[in-house]
Order: C-alpha cells, then sequence, then structure tokens
C-alpha cells in the first residue's frame, strides 16, 4: 500500500475529504497516511478526525502518523509515493488581512485575492519559497512521488513546480467537476444532467465550458445562452459575471462570480461603483469567509465528529481518484493543471493550463485541445501574463518582475497607475515581513 503524506494537514475539512475519500477505497484503505502541519492545535484536530473516520469507515485499516513542524518534514515525506499539497502560508491574520487592507488604501478593491490580482500575486511570492523546500526534501527522500497541489494561486504555484523542480507535480481543483452541473441547476436544465457530454480547457478558475451537448448529441448551449441572458436581465443572482461572460464571449467558465469579478478589468471599477451592485459582487468575501471560518471551527468540529459517530462518503475531489489509477493502473479522466507545451495551440508552451488528462499507471498524461475560440484564449492570456511574471520574480527573486506582474494584472492596472502600483507592492513587500524577506 502506498504511502500518502498530506502537507498542511490542518486545513482539517480538506484533508477529511480527500483522505477520508482514500479510505474508502478498497486499493487505498490500508495506505500510510502522514499528516504535517506546522500548528500544533490544528493538526491534533485532523489526527482525532481521521482517526475517527478510518474507525468508523475503514475497520482502523490506514495507519496514521503525525509530523509537526519544519524539523520533522522531511520524515513526513520520506518513501511517501503521493503528496497532497494544501498549505496557507501566512493564513488569515496577518497575511490575508494585509493583501486586502493595503490595496484598498490605494483604491484597490478585491473579492477573493487567492489565485490573480495583487493578493494573489503575493500569495504566490510568499508561498513559493515553502514549497521549494519541500521540493527539495522530496528530491532527497521521496523523488518518484506524485505532487498533487491544491493550493493556490494555482497557475502560479504548479506552474513553478513544474518549471523550476524535479518533482512530479499535476495541479487539482473541484471546479471542473461542478461546472455544467452548476451551470444547468442555475438555468432550471436539470433534466440534460445525466448522459451530459462537455468539454472544458483553458486555466485554472478560467477553464472555458466549450461544449455541452445531452445524451442525444444535441448543443445546449443556444438555450443556455437565451436562458443565462433572460436570469441576468430579469434578477439579482449569485452568477452574473459569468453569466455576463456567455452573453459577451459565448462561454461559460469554470469557477464562480466572486472569483472572475477580479480576473478582468470590467466590473470592480471605481469610476463606475454601481457595477458593483448591478452584478452582485462580494467585495472583500474572502476576509469575512476566513472569520467565519475561524469564529465558528470548534462548532464545526464538534459536529463533524458527532460524538464520535462520524462517517464518510467518497467526494468529488480527485485526489483519491488519481491515486487509485496510478496504482491500479486503471485509467481515470480528469481535469488537471499541467505545462502547456502544444495542449492548447494558441496559449505559450510555459504556461500552466487546465485541460483533460489521462491518468494511469504510467502517470499524467495531458490530452491535446488544440485552439481556443481567439477571444477565450484572450481572456486566458491576460491573466497567464501575470502568473508568468509572478513566477519569474520568484525564480530570479528580481522585484521588477513583481513590479511587472502588478502592473500587467488587468484588475490593477485599471485602477491603479504606475507609481501607485510600484508604492503598493513596496509596501506590501515591507509588511509581510519575513515572508517576503527574499524579495527586498
Amino acid at each position: 500500500m502506498p504511502k500518502i503524506t498530506f502537507m498542511g494537514a490542518g486545513s482539517t475539512v480538506f484533508a477529511r475529504n480527500v483522505l477520508g475519500d482514500c479510505m474508502c477505497s478498497p486499493a487505498l484503505c490500508e495506505s500510510e497516511i502522514a499528516l504535517y502541519d506546522i500548528d500544533p492545535g490544528r493538526l491534533a484536530d485532523s489526527e482525532i478526525i481521521l482517526n475517527a473516520i478510518n474507525k468508523n469507515v475503514n475497520d482502523g485499516r490506514a495507519v496514521i502518523r503525525t509530523y509537526l513542524g519544519e524539523e520533522n518534514r522531511k520524515e513526513a515525506l520520506r518513501g511517501a509515493s503521493f503528496v497532497v499539497n494544501a498549505i496557507q502560508v501566512g493564513g488569515y491574520d496577518p497575511c490575508t488581512i494585509t493583501d486586502f487592507e493595503i490595496p484598498k488604501k490605494y483604491g484597490l478593491r478585491q473579492t477573493i485575492a487567492d489565485s490573480l490580482g495583487i493578493g494573489g500575486i503575493m500569495r504566490g511570492l510568499r508561498t513559493i519559497p515553502v514549497m521549494q523546500g519541500f521540493a527539495r526534501d522530496m528530491e532527497e527522500v521521496c523523488p518518484d512521488a506524485l505532487f498533487l497541489n491544491y493550493t493556490n494561486p494555482m497557475g502560479i504555484l504548479t506552474g513553478y513546480m513544474q518549471r523550476y523542480t524535479g518533482v512530479r507535480t499535476i495541479g487539482l481543483c473541484h471546479s471542473v467537476q461542478v461546472c455544467s452541473k452548476t451551470l444547468l441547476e442555475e438555468l432550471g436544465m436539470e433534466d440534460k444532467l445525466d448522459g451530459r457530454v462537455e468539454t472544458i480547457a483553458g486555466i485554472n478558475h478560467m477553464g472555458w465550458l466549450l461544449e455541452l451537448r445531452d445524451r442525444d448529441g444535441n448543443d445546449l448551449y443556444p438555450e443556455i445562452r437565451r436562458r443565462a441572458a433572460q436570469k441576468n436581465a430579469s434578477e439579482k443572482h449569485n452568477d452574473m459575471v459569468r453569466f455576463a461572460y456567455i452573453k459577451h464571449l459565448g462561454y461559460y467558465c469554470t469557477e464562480s462570480s466572486e472569483h472572475n469579478a477580479e480576473y478582468n478589468p470590467l466590473f470592480i471599477k471605481s469610476k463606475y461603483p454601481e457595477l458593483i451592485e448591478a452584478y452582485n459582487i462580494p467585495l472583500d468575501e474572502y476576509p469575512r469567509r476566513c472569520i467565519e471560518q475561524i469564529e465558528k471551527w470548534e462548532e464545526e468540529k464538534n459536529n463533524i465528529l458527532n460524538d464520535g459517530k462520524i462517517t464518510h462518503e467518497r467526494s468529488r475531489e480527485y485526489a483519491s481518484y488519481i491515486i487509485e489509477a496510478v496504482v491500479t493502473d486503471k485509467p481515470y479522466k480528469i481535469g488537471g493543471n499541467v505545462i502547456n507545451k502544444g495542449s492548447i495551440e494558441n496559449l505559450p508552451a510555459d504556461a500552466c493550463v487546465e485541460v483533460p488528462c489521462l491518468v494511469d499507471g504510467s502517470g499524467i498524461t495531458p490530452c491535446r485541445v488544440g485552439r481556443l475560440p481567439v477571444q477565450l484564449a484572450a481572456m486566458n492570456m491576460t491573466n497567464i501574463n501575470v502568473q508568468l511574471l509572478a513566477i519569474e520574480a520568484a525564480a530570479t527573486r528580481k522585484k521588477e518582475y513583481i513590479y511587472q506582474a502588478a502592473m500587467l494584472d488587468p484588475h490593477t492596472a485599471a485602477e491603479l497607475s504606475v507609481d501607485d502600483i510600484v508604492n503598493m507592492c513596496d509596501e506590501l513587500i515591507d509588511a509581510h515581513g519575513d515572508y517576503m524577506k527574499m524579495y527586498r
């Protein structure tokens, strides 16, 4: 049985889903599971919850061990066949607060700030040095392991690992799995769910639903476009930005409207504040979520444990299915984040793209998609530009690449002058202290 190491195991709910899924797989249920984190309290919470799942749904067949702190990191990784990454460097306080409050001083508002924009750039730059340490350890103690990255910013972190380390890396997100289902349910087309056929490709959080057909091969997009336009015109709802994509670009994309509102210069505009209400955009959404999760964690933990009666059903997350496909050599199809190398012809070869991939005993094999519609490739490029420059900043430690990444960010550039962008970057770098000391 394989050894599965979970980095950032204090992400308890996510660790429960991924590792609970593994315990539900006959091929993986006897795995050795290594839980690693730097927070002793959250690591202990995860150990309690996962031991309860192991007892209740798996007859205790998995072996679960915990590893606390950087001094034990190498042992957590030693001999691992698979490494799942779900770390958050700097946490809510101080880093997330900083990523929102300093840009706000300059008039730059954000919604989530974990994948793109100035918040995504800073999160990527403070996370890559930690992941460099993971890579060095893995190259020494588990050189053949597959690294499954769930941490955002996906395009920046996964792209860096794939280009600048020797670690086999795949980037994973659950937005692909729920994309067409969410769309059809929002439009009252649930009768089209069974047997549907879809194609999704692009970049993480902006993968495009290129094709959607029903079980009989009928194209669903004409009706989708009609209903989406009607819904946006007649009511307020939580997916108005993506429905505007359908109207103006012709296609729906994978990640939520609150994310996509800040991936372009079209919706969050200080000159047109009425757009925030018109498109129902939740500014400062991520800090609100963090506060709620922190305040309610003890209650949520107790509800999860349910007086020790916790159970688990296999989730939609890809990780366990990937591990199972590699271990058993039974093919499985995913939407994964890989270095492009021609999978999407009209995006750069060194971009991190999200495309269909085949998983089996030989690992991850990306599929060739061809060309995206030109307007969709253009939208992706505005985000890829930022990702490539942030990666270059991390690889070279040159501050000018940080400035350039921020200057080319579509939302940031639409709101701020060059001087303000440079000053904001400097202020953020200073405020993040030791997390960003390598960029001073």
